[in-house]
């Protein structure tokens, strides 16, 4: 298992915005590598708008002043991948570069790639990222701070720098040198940029990753998308079944389960709308109720009741009946934390034990209206929208 502590990763990611003060980079590296537990990142990367690219190359990397290659040296540090390929900058749909960032348009497109580059990031489990929102427009750093705290893992970081007076916001400032050199500040004075104090100011926030579906973790999805599913996920659970056409939602997302583990589910999800208590399953009366349901769900004469059926011919004993429902059990759960990923999924999971039930209130199943007759193979999986319109069976 991956250790929560940055410095011990072998892959250690520096991540920043940055507008028109590229200086944030040289300044929260001397921070990192100053901690009690320096942090030396493997690799750098900026997000920025086009101009802000331009100042990035022509102060950090140019022959003259070239103040990343500087720092490096006056630090001793070892090979840091960051470079001009390192220089991401945010653009429009058709791949235009962003010249700044003003519009509600502009301001959604630089959310939804600043996302994308965290989830990207995160992605690497060997991987350690610190995130610093000193740098940018003021919505940059608020997008970059939200992104790691939907993403962001145990080991993951969130700072913002702090440059003494009168340093802050001085051109000529990068970081305090070990040796004398003298600037001239905004106000005309002179003073030795040995004398600067850099610190970092650690920034603690939430993290809702295990609180998203795991297609998020990995897909591209927008930045609103992202927040309505990690909001979802600290609502109330609500559980959407229709045995009409055999399918289950929790949370508004499709979970993917065969015949049999539907039928396991939705007998379970009547007793918890019924406010029965959670069942034995080693048990001949759990066996004749699941037998009862699966009838009315499926027709005595369709072939999944009578695959069911001769699977329970010869289970007359506890252990046996056990033996069918255990791996139901423990596929259902399984389809759940797919869909909702482990920390959503707990809110909907028949717990352990030897008594089985959904931890849900009646309130929390709906349960579509079940038509007498065969049921028609699903073609169409019901959506959202059409959850929130089903009704409760006259049968509950």
């Amino acid at each position: 298992m991956p250790s929560e502590a940055p410095h011990a990763h072998s892959r250690r990611i520096l991540l920043a915005v940055s507008g028109l003060t590229p200086q944030i980079v040289t300044e929260t590296l001397y921070a990192l590598i100053h901690q009690p537990q320096p942090f030396v990142p493997t690799e750098i990367h900026l997000i920025t708008t086009l101009e802000g690219a331009k100042r990035a190359k022509f102060a950090l990397f140019s022959q003259d002043p070239g103040w990343f290659r500087r720092f490096c040296q006056d630090h001793a540090l070892p090979p840091i991948d960051f470079d001009e390929r390192s220089l991401h900058v945010l653009t429009h749909p058709s791949g235009q570069p962003l010249e700044d960032i003003r519009t509600p348009e502009e301001n959604q497109l630089a959310a939804d790639q600043i996302l994308a580059w965290v989830r990207l990031l995160t992605a690497d489990p060997d991987s350690a990222l610190h995130v610093s929102i000193a740098g940018g427009r003021k919505t940059m750093g608020y997008y970059l701070g939200y992104a790691l705290s939907l993403y962001g893992r145990p080991q993951d970081r969130l700072s913002h720098v702090l440059v003494s007076e009168p340093f802050e916001s001085t051109w000529d400032f990068f970081y305090p040198t070990p040796y004398e050199r003298i600037i001239q500040t905004r106000d005309g004075k002179l003073v030795d940029c040995r004398d600067a104090a850099v610190t970092l100011a650690e920034i603690p926030f939430v993290r809702l990753r295990d609180g998203l579906p795991p297609r998020l973790l990995t897909g591209e999805a927008t930045m609103s998308e992202v927040v309505a599913a990690a909001e979802r996920a600290q609502q109330p659970p609500r559980l959407v079944l229709d045995p009409e056409k055999r399918t289950a939602w929790a949370d508004d997302l499709a979970l993917d389960l065969t015949p049999t583990e539907f039928a396991v589910l939705y007998w379970l999800a009547k007793r918890a709308r019924n406010g029965d208590p959670p069942i034995e399953w080693k048990t001949t009366e759990a066996r004749d109720e699941y037998l009862n349901i699966a009838k009315a769900l499926f027709h005595p004469l369709s072939t999944e009741y009578q695959r069911i059926e001769e699977a329970f011919r010869y289970r007359n004993d506890g252990k046996l009946i056990a033996e069918y429902f255990q791996p139901h059990k423990s596929r259902i759960n399984t389809a759940i934390a797919q869909a909702l990923g482990p920390h959503a999924a707990k809110r909907y999971q028949i717990p352990p034990g030897s008594m089985n039930g959904l931890p849900l209130d009646p309130q929390q199943i709906e349960i579509a209206k079940q038509n007498h007759h065969q049921p028609q193979a699903c073609e169409h999986p019901i959506t959202p929208n059409h959850c929130a319109t089903l009704a409760p069976s006259s049968e509950e």
